[in-house]
């Protein structure tokens, strides 16, 4: 393009520039700090923010530091107790009976009062000495007439009673008779028993000295 052909009218910018002149620039060239500051701000910037992190993580701010929180707490003393003095206990009363030995029922044979009472006096009575001592079954007589039997008779047993112990054999309905004399002669309850006899109401067959009661 030739300059009769350039549209526009000449202004400052067509006047030539002095020799040795910038050429093509409009404002002072910048410095190397003005062009390296701004990378450095930032380049700060990310380093703070980096290290305030990284000691924040790391407990610096008042965090727990791993090694803290590794390490156990101390314990601490147990406290004591203040000492309680222990209330005595009262015991309750055992309620517990004490068993009462019961009072063993006294033998028929040696409660005489009763046992004469119910006796049949005029039931008669034969006291005989089967190999006894000599005399024995007259004892027995004069015992019994001393309680009031009224017919009695001694006399030696005949033959052999087949009994080893002085015993007492009644007929039948005169278990309370011979129960009355067995406790004047002394002769056990266990040794007095019901027999068909052939003769009289109580027989006494006397094979040891006699046990009289008083």
């Amino acid at each position: 393009m030739s300059k009769s052909d350039y549209p526009y009218a000449p202004d400052e910018f067509d006047v030539p520039a002095p020799e040795g002149a910038p050429v093509g620039v409009y404002r002072a060239p910048r410095s190397r700090w003005s062009k390296t500051w701004p990378f450095l701000l930032v380049a700060g910037i990310f380093a703070v923010v980096g290290i305030g992190g990284v000691y924040a993580v790391s407990g610096g701010f008042g965090g727990t530091t791993p090694e803290a929180e590794a390490k156990p707490p101390a314990a601490s003393a147990p406290a004591e107790e203040p000492a309680t003095e222990e209330t005595p206990v009262e015991e309750e009363p055992s309620t517990e009976e004490t068993p009462v030995e019961e009072e063993s029922p006294a033998d028929p044979a040696t409660d005489i009062t009763a046992l004469l009472a119910a006796a049949d006096k005029g039931a008669f009575v034969r006291v005989l000495n089967d190999k006894g001592p000599e005399g024995e079954s007259r004892v027995g007589k004069a015992a019994l007439d001393a309680k009031g039997f009224t017919k009695v008779e001694f006399a030696a047993y005949p033959g052999d009673s087949g009994v080893t112990v002085n015993s007492i054999w009644y007929a039948a309905d005169r278990k309370e008779t011979a129960m009355a004399v067995a406790a004047v002669l002394g002769v056990p309850a266990e040794q007095v028993k019901q027999v068909d006899i052939r003769e009289g109401d109580v027989l006494v067959i006397v094979k040891s000295a006699l046990t009289v009661a008083p």
